[in-house]
């Protein structure tokens, strides 16, 4: 007898999803790539962020007073510089401020400017603290008329509470975020003088600054487009991953068999 090759019938491609499977990629997979997105989206704005601050840098400190009316945007970590003394007994404590693995508070100085009628929240920086929170910290006081120096501090966004904040009478004040529509109309009501819409966070070489390690980016560029990365990553694998499951393509990648009669 002759030799016969027989192969199975030929099939071309077909995809048989389940319903359960389907829905559940269908709503992950946009979900991971909006995220990737997202993520690249936020390394632009570190970027841009990040350049602002190193062109602003270049220039020499601004006088506070001279700025006092300026847009947000063109106030955010621009150099200034003013006069005046810090009033004693009168200070927001920043809490739950981790600074080198440690416990403690930032800072927030009530500065009257020399010469005006005018007050400015000034960031001294981090001071360690108790962390059972039974006492306060000893914070030095800063004594006569000093020029400080520093950076205008605009918050990238509304930080995130449980609860609405409430300023407790009496000095020092102790507050959970750096909210200035909250800060600022009780101490305007209290001094009766105008207030400076943005604290200033001092440089580490002016008279009163205490630990300073200010931050422009809390997370670099290239970690955000890292975790881009991952989004997109998982969103393809799991793409691969239903296509697999759901057709034919394993069938039609097999060697055909051949059978000798």
């Amino acid at each position: 007898m002759g030799k016969l090759d027989a192969t199975g019938p030929t099939e071309g491609f077909r995809l048989y999803p389940e319903w359960r499977t389907t829905l559940f990629v269908a709503l992950l997979v946009p979900l991971m790539t909006g995220l990737g997105f997202w993520q690249l989206q936020r390394a632009e704005e570190k970027t841009a962020l990040a350049a602002s601050f190193e062109q602003k840098q270049v220039a020499p400190p601004a006088p506070l007073v001279s700025v006092w009316d300026v847009s947000a945007s063109a106030l955010a970590y621009l150099p200034v510089t003013f006069s005046g003394r810090f009033l004693a007994e009168e200070y927001f404590l920043l809490d739950n401020r981790i600074f080198k693995g440690r416990f403690g508070y930032e800072v927030l100085g009530v500065f009257e400017l020399e010469g005006t009628d005018q007050l400015v929240l000034v960031n001294r920086g981090w001071l360690a603290a108790d962390p059972a929170r039974l006492v306060q910290p000893e914070v030095p006081p800063v004594v006569g008329t000093v020029t400080v120096s520093g950076q205008v501090y605009v918050a990238p966004g509304a930080p995130y509470l449980l609860a609405e904040q409430e300023l407790s009478p009496g000095w020092p004040k102790l507050v959970q975020a750096l909210e200035m529509d909250i800060l600022v109309p009780p101490l305007q009501a209290i001094s009766g003088r105008r207030v400076f819409s943005y604290p200033v966070r001092i440089n580490a070489d002016a008279p009163g600054a205490l630990g300073v390690d200010w931050q422009v980016v809390n997370i670099s560029p290239a970690k955000h487009r890292g975790y881009a990365v991952q989004w997109f990553c998982m969103a393809a694998v799991l793409l691969i991953f239903y296509v697999l499951r759901s057709c034919n393509i394993w069938q039609l990648l097999r060697p055909s068999r051949r059978t000798r009669i």
